[in-house]
């Protein structure tokens, strides 16, 4: 925003702590002619020697060897608010000086600097912790798109590969079968659209640009349980729902979509045979809580963390038999960052995990900001 030149925060509070002096200066002189000066007599002092007594000054001889005297007095307080106020306000706008360093960094593009303003708490080092911390969290998301931006380049040029070395093969290939070519095709391209529409349901979640309403979790598992059902009986896993009837306030189409990724999850990556999902609603001290628990291979507690990060999967990046694209634990995340939950991951003792989902209960939501 282009502004008018106007005088600097340091030159106003210099002028303000002169200013401050000079008013402190005459208040005490017009003390000094309230309630001495005015008491002594303007015309001749005699007193009871007669004329040979000492000389006795009036209020005009009072007046004329006070007065220069209160000039020089009033302007030495002005060099010295002047002078003095530009070095205290310049001590105290120094932390501003690193502010604003830190900021037109950050405006350029450095996130990795911080202002680590030193000194005890107050209003400037609160300011400068602040910043830093707000500083932290944009290097993260940055990192974490980028990282994201990345991945995701990385998994849509795949499908695009693979189509073009199947066209290739196919046209140097005179006896070509067409309809193996097209189902191959099919399949790549599916994959390419599932991808492509779990990352514009995955922006959907971080910019929470939908509408909220009260939503009955025990109802949006049964629901996605049913829908899974087929793909667990195929996979030989024993797939429950249970728990109470408890409401969070969100938007049923996500809210379906997260239980739907966690169940799925649970499935595919689950026993080779007899394996196990449990889903469970709740109410816990005011919050809407949804578990999904399933057996599997034991998971190392410190990669754990890391499957809620786009295209991770436990055993690596995503490369499995099961079609997916990687996204299904990273959109659960976004889902419920977007609802002001909290989202668990722990590894179960004998093998598999126990995903934790927390919601703010309906009639007990906080404010949702418009977006």
């Amino acid at each position: 925003m282009a502004r008018a030149p106007g005088p600097s925060v340091r030159l106003r509070l210099t002028l303000s702590y002169a200013a401050f002096l000079l008013v402190a200066g005459a208040l005490i002189l017009a003390v000094v002619w309230v309630f001495l000066l005015r008491y002594v007599p303007d015309g001749p002092i005699v007193t009871q020697g007669g004329l040979g007594s000492p000389f006795v000054p009036n209020r005009s001889d009072l007046l004329r060897a006070f007065g220069p005297r209160v000039a020089w007095a009033l302007a030495f307080l002005l060099v010295l608010g002047v002078v003095g106020g530009w070095f205290l306000a310049g001590r105290m706008l120094a932390p501003l000086d690193r502010l604003t360093d830190a900021t037109r960094r950050a405006a350029a593009g450095s996130l990795s600097h911080r202002i680590r303003l030193p000194g005890r708490q107050d209003e400037f080092r609160e300011l400068a912790d602040a910043f830093d911390d707000m500083l932290a969290r944009l290097e993260a998301q940055v990192a974490e798109q980028q990282r994201f931006a990345a991945n995701a380049s990385h998994e849509l040029r795949t499908p695009l590969a693979i189509t073009r070395t199947i066209l290739d093969v196919a046209r140097q290939d005179p006896d070509r079968d067409t309809d193996e070519l097209l189902a191959r095709l099919d399949i790549v391209n599916a994959r390419a659209i599932d991808l492509t529409e779990a990352l514009l349901l995955l922006s959907k979640a971080d910019r929470g640009s939908f509408a909220r309403e009260p939503v009955d979790l025990s109802l949006v598992a049964e629901e996605a349980v049913e829908t899974l059902l087929p793909l667990a009986d195929g996979r030989r896993v024993d797939l429950r729902v249970s728990g109470d009837v408890v409401s969070a306030v969100g938007s049923h189409a996500l809210l379906l979509q997260l239980v739907t990724n966690l169940v799925h999850n649970g499935i595919v990556h689950n026993l080779p045979d007899g394996g196990t999902v449990r889903v469970d609603t709740f109410d816990r001290a005011g919050e809407a809580v949804l578990t999904v628990e399933n057996t599997g291979e034991r998971l190392d507690p410190q990669l754990v963390p890391t499957l809620t990060e786009p295209f991770q999967r436990g055993g690596g990046r995503t490369r499995a038999d099961h079609g997916g694209v990687g996204l299904g634990l990273a959109i659960v995340r976004s889902i419920t960052e977007a609802h002001r939950g909290v989202l668990t991951l722990v590894p179960r003792p004998d093998g598999g995990l126990r995903v934790t989902v927390r919601l703010p209960e309906a009639g007990r939501a906080p404010s949702w900001p418009a977006r």
